[in-house]
């Protein structure tokens, strides 16, 4: 939308006199009275600036999933970024080799023992935890300014990085979800299908099946995950659901003082 001359110049002097910078403009737009001498174009254009405001002003989600390995978080994970390509992944730092077809810095920060372990003790990780004898933890800056500027992070993490997380100053912003697989049976038959662990590590992994699912009760959302497009369909309805959660939106203090004003130029 373009404004008219006359419309032009009056926003120019409005936003000018509000401050346009950050969260100052931000606070000034929803406490500044109803600009007048708008064509009705002009008065669009400030509803449209305002609402944009509180979408920018929003807070992310550092959304959790978590199974035994072979339940599907990681294909769900996959699904929900396509669906909506401004969730971000975390990018996890590890220990472990490098698997065929992966990229450094795109699928994990590929590390040294050495290198992990001076992480850790500087406090440079948001979560940190041994899984099958390898390093794995999320580097706590990135995900901090993510969220700070309305992007929600996911997590393809086990229990003890999900505790950690949920325990953390950034608690408020999480979502958790831990997936169950609809069998035992089932389970098995999907990491012999993978094609990519012998059966040493799939007989190992099913025996850490049990440690990761008796931890299921720690999580906000629990999910059977029988159907992989079923699956799914839950989990939009829950990260639509919880975007709307109070702390996720601080512009909302904004509107509420705005109404109040109003509140009170009515009653005066």
């Amino acid at each position: 939308m373009f404004l008219g001359g006359e419309d032009h110049d009056r926003s120019d002097q409005i936003l000018g006199d509000m401050g346009f910078a950050g969260d100052t403009f931000s606070r000034n737009l929803f406490t500044t009275t109803q600009p007048s001498g708008f064509s009705v174009n002009g008065q669009l254009f400030f509803l449209l600036l305002a609402v944009t405001i509180m979408q920018l002003r929003q807070r992310g989600l550092l959304i959790i999933l978590s199974s035994p390995s072979g339940a599907g978080k990681s294909s769900l994970a996959r699904k929900l970024q396509s669906w909506d390509a401004s969730i971000r992944f975390s990018v996890s730092a590890t220990t472990r080799p490098m698997r065929p077809g992966e990229v450094d810095g795109a699928d994990y920060h590929f590390v040294t023992k050495v290198a992990f372990e001076k992480m850790a003790s500087e406090g440079e990780l948001l979560e940190h935890a041994s899984v099958f004898g390898q390093y794995y933890g999320s580097p706590m800056e990135p995900v901090k300014e993510a969220i700070d500027a309305g992007k929600d992070v996911l997590f393809d993490i086990d229990w003890q990085g999900a505790q950690q997380i949920q325990n953390s100053s950034l608690r408020d912003h999480v979502l958790s979800i831990f997936l169950l697989p609809p069998s035992i049976a089932e389970l098995r038959r999907r990491l012999v299908s993978r094609g990519t662990d012998g059966p040493d590590v799939v007989a190992s992994r099913m025996r850490q099946s049990w440690d990761e699912i008796s931890h299921w009760d720690g999580y906000d959302y629990v999910l059977i995950n029988d159907d992989l497009e079923d699956t799914l369909e839950k989990l939009k309805t829950i990260v639509i659901a919880e975007r709307m959660r109070l702390a996720q939106q601080p512009s909302l203090v904004d509107f509420v003082r705005t109404l109040q004003g109003q509140f009170q130029e009515e009653e005066a």
